[in-house]
């Protein structure tokens, strides 16, 4: 097929499906529930189950894509199937993450930005990226080269010396199929994006398609005559789309939400009361977290416990006064929760992603609150494997090791093993904890690295409070009615050092009322 040819364009599902050959590399859009072309993905799957082809795909994911579930990467999670993902997120889609843990696929985890930045390369047929993010982790080559399984043995990551500087060589892999969503396309293949969440990069994936000789297939909501788009809405021009799939069951975000014109920046929704606030442990950590806000700081909200920061925010009406970004591309508003994290409504303003990666890699966060699933010694967090779970790193180390400030937000022990009286955390539960571990069995963020440049690093939980000083994690804060040896210390697999000012957490987090936070600025 070809971008400028005369013929129609639009193609049913089934036979979008059939243009992927054997061991086609395909280029695949979606963030967690956001942009899932899933019309064309199902019949990708159907198509396999029924012949057995297409076999041996490499999929290339900018972003982890998929609801838990059946959708979005699972459709692609046959053995056989795929042979290798190159995928900065697994957890959106456990049944592709256990075929890399059972070593049936070859599993490569590597930033966001920089699997954004290798599509972008490829775009302009460069064979590699040079990027800083990424050393000193797990996708160093002196750790494990961003390798997941034992079956996944290539390399294709370098670390190399440039100007005096260390640097990781990431492989551009070429693309011969991309597979991009958007909303609406013309007859010639023109294509918008008006009633998505985000934008991502489906031009720099059409376009790398388009530099290897490859297709673009192009599944939309609906279907407008050519010429009929205001040129400044185009996203992808036809010039670049072989195959257009109309499927006007498109979800705007799988599962969530069929259509909300103010999560797409169309229209702006009243801002009704702040949601009340319940004080269990995740709310606990979200509240001391959002004392490190500062009047107009840019932060970015990372997935998890930490999506509680904007809530505490919105009660203490501090929303105008700051800029949250999240790393699929939106800037200003408020965050939705879980999944649909990638979303914001009223947002201010929507760019591609890889244009907010190069803002993040540049440094210009503030501040970022992201969570974490272990902590060791050196400061060192690892989101990325532990035991039986694979989610993956997404932006999580692009945006840790250029923030000018980090909060990770995590559980001390397991939800419901605290009790609130009377303003003071009485634990209850039992067992011992090891999130604190002598060692993280994944390097996602880098302590000695961070603490090296002096950048200021906390560790929030419902007990206690820690910070990255020179020589590793630094106990600060301690819950009040929690003892420090049996409540603290004794769920930790090492011995912190202790600040000389160590002081109780502030009262007013364990209390139901507001924090005054709006107060403190003024002060």
């Amino acid at each position: 097929m070809s971008g400028t040819g005369s013929g129609s364009k639009v193609v049913t599902a089934a036979a979008a499906a059939e243009l992927i050959r054997d061991g086609h590399t395909v280029g695949v859009e979606g963030a967690g529930r956001l942009l899932l072309s899933e019309a064309v993905s199902s019949a990708i799957e159907r198509r396999f189950l029924a012949t057995g082809h297409p076999r041996g795909l490499t999929l290339v994911q900018p972003c982890g894509f998929g609801d838990d579930g059946d959708a979005g990467a699972s459709h692609f999670a046959h053995e056989g199937l795929v042979r290798r993902v190159i995928s900065p997120g697994w957890g959106d889609s456990p049944r592709m993450a256990a075929l890399a843990l059972a070593n049936k696929v070859e599993a490569y985890c590597f930033p966001q930005g920089v699997v954004c930045q290798m599509v972008w390369a490829g775009a302009s047929r460069k064979p590699r990226i040079l990027s800083h993010v990424g050393l000193d982790t797990f996708v160093d080559p002196g750790e494990t080269g961003g390798r997941l399984n034992a079956l996944t043995t290539a390399p294709l990551v370098e670390r190399v010396r440039v100007d005096g500087a260390d640097w990781l060589s990431f492989t551009v892999v070429p693309i011969d199929v991309a597979l991009i969503r958007g909303t609406t396309a013309d007859e010639f293949g023109n294509m918008s994006m008006e009633h998505e969440p985000a934008i991502l990069e489906p031009l720099t994936l059409a376009q790398a398609a388009r530099a290897n000789g490859g297709l673009v297939i192009a599944e939309v909501k609906r279907l407008g005559r050519r010429g009929s788009l205001s040129p400044q809405l185009v996203r992808v021009p036809g010039i670049l789309v072989d195959a257009i799939v109309v499927n006007p069951e498109a979800w705007q975000i799988h599962g969530v939400e069929r259509y909300n014109p103010a999560v797409s920046g169309e229209v702006r929704a009243p801002r009704g009361p702040a949601p009340a606030v319940t004080l269990d442990e995740r709310m606990l950590v979200a509240r001391r977290a959002a004392m490190a806000l500062r009047p107009g700081a840019v932060i970015n909200i990372g997935f998890g416990i930490s999506d509680g920061v904007p809530v505490v925010a919105a009660e203490e009406e501090l929303l105008d006064d700051l800029t949250i970004t999240i790393e699929q591309g939106t800037i200003g508003g408020l965050p939705m929760r879980g999944r649909a994290l990638a979303a914001q409504t009223n947002v201010e303003a929507i760019v591609d992603q890889i244009s907010q990666f190069n803002f993040y890699q540049g440094g210009g966060l503030d501040i970022a609150f992201l969570s974490f699933a272990e902590v060791d010694a050196a400061g060192n967090v690892n989101v990325s494997k532990f035991g039986s779970k694979l989610p993956g790193c997404g932006g999580f180390i692009d945006i840790s090791q250029n923030a000018k400030q980090v909060v990770f937000c995590g559980l001390f022990g397991k939800a419901g093993d605290t009790r609130l009286e009377g303003g003071r955390l009485r634990v209850a539960g039992g067992g011992r904890v090891t999130k604190f571990r002598k060692q993280v069995e994944h390097v996602t963020f880098s302590g000695p690295r961070a603490a090296a440049s002096g950048k200021p690093v906390l560790y929030v939980t419902e007990r206690a409070v820690f910070g990255l000083g020179p020589r590793g994690v630094e106990l600060r804060e301690i819950a009040p009615g929690c003892d420090l040896e049996r409540d603290v210390l004794a769920g930790m697999e090492f011995r912190p050092a202790i600040a000389p000012d160590l002081r109780p957490m502030e009262a007013a987090i364990f209390e139901p009322r507001r924090l005054g936070l709006r107060a403190r600025w003024s002060a």
